[in-house]
């Protein structure tokens, strides 16, 4: 198991509360696919393969603000 530290979370995002917020919704979606889309021989946890793809850049990502009510 690979430990990634809260710098090099925040490198690739303006905090490290946004990355570990992106990588849980990475994580949701790689979890949501079928097991023959995985690729084979990827024995590492999604969590890992999540956070490795945040911290190397390979996630996209952007802020949508919440709409209020008021605004529905």
């Amino acid at each position: 198991m690979r430990v990634f530290t809260p710098d090099e979370v925040a490198s690739s995002t303006e905090s490290k509360y946004l990355g570990v917020l992106v990588a849980a919704k990475y994580t949701r979606e790689l979890n949501s696919l079928p097991r023959e889309a995985m690729p084979l021989g990827e024995e590492k946890k999604l969590t890992t393969r999540s956070l490795e793809a945040l911290t190397s850049g390979q996630i996209e990502f952007r802020l949508v603000k919440r709409r209020r009510r008021e605004d529905l």
